[in-house]
């Protein structure tokens, strides 16, 4: 069955940095545009990032906007996310999930597929 498998989370002070990995089975990820999202505690899921099928075009939330690199290797099937200057804002639940296309979008109902989720948590 197909599966999205997340890790790299754990916890963190302001400031340090946390690199997440999403990793799938064999063709998963082809043709497909791959994103990152978040949930904090009683709030809705919130896009953090996207990257293209191909070409490596990428968007980002403004909040996360220089600090945090989206990066694929389709060689390995996996997605990740480089985390740098975290806040104590960037903590969540942060998710991995594949895109209907191959060049991706900030709405989450765009995405079929989705990870379990791996916890962030950044220390004042």
């Amino acid at each position: 069955q197909v599966q999205l498998v997340e890790s790299g989370g754990g916890l963190v002070q302001a400031g340090g940095s946390l690199r997440l990995s999403c990793a799938a089975s064999g063709r998963t990820f082809n043709n497909r545009a791959m994103g990152w999202f978040r949930q904090a505690p009683g709030k809705e899921r919130e896009f953090v990032a996207t990257i293209s099928w191909i070409g490596g075009v990428t968007n980002y939330a403004n909040s996360v906007q220089g600090r945090f690199t989206i990066s694929r290797d389709n060689n390995k099937n996996t997605v990740y996310l480089q985390m740098n200057s975290l806040k104590p804002e960037d903590t969540a639940v942060y998710y991995c999930a594949r895109h209907s296309g191959t060049l991706g979008s900030g709405r989450a109902g765009s995405y079929d597929l989705w990870g379990q989720g791996t916890q962030v948590t950044v220390s004042s």
